[in-house]
């Protein structure tokens, strides 16, 4: 049996492409959806990341608590300014309804953190004409791009 290494091979390259656009040329607003002043969430880490590459970041929990000097908002509809890109710190049955949500307020990519997957908003999303990416983490990513 063989393996067609040209098509995995290319999806991987189109994915890597994704990520660098994303993380340089899509913009530097970051709406962090499940970001909370728990530091001992990995939300919290990622954020701060984040803003060291000089993103904004936009904290959006229930709680709409101020995180690394940024106030939150209860929902990313809450925010009054545009949004870039929206990272999703929340479980995978419930992602799907955040990037659905993340085309609504007009972002231009989503990002699902490490463990967060969901194939039919992948689908939705980029066939609404989104980048996004799924189960990868921009904090490892960023400082790959040097």
């Amino acid at each position: 049996m063989s393996v067609d290494t040209t098509t995995t091979e290319a999806t991987e390259r189109s994915e890597e492409e994704t990520v660098r656009r994303i993380l340089t040329a899509t913009g530097g607003t970051w709406a962090i959806v499940g970001l909370s002043s728990n530091r001992e969430r990995a939300a919290y880490g990622v954020a701060a990341v984040l803003q060291r590459f000089g993103k904004r970041i936009v904290p959006v929990h229930p709680k709409a608590e101020t995180v690394h000097g940024e106030p939150g908002y209860a929902s990313l509809a809450d925010i009054p300014f545009p949004v870039d890109v929206v990272d999703v710190f929340v479980n995978s049955d419930l992602a799907g309804a955040v990037a659905d949500e993340a085309r609504e307020i007009g972002a231009k990519a989503v990002w699902f953190q490490l463990g967060v997957v969901d194939e039919g908003a992948y689908a939705r999303t980029t066939g609404a004409g989104l980048d996004m990416v799924m189960d990868r983490c921009p904090a490892i990513e960023i400082p790959r791009l040097g």
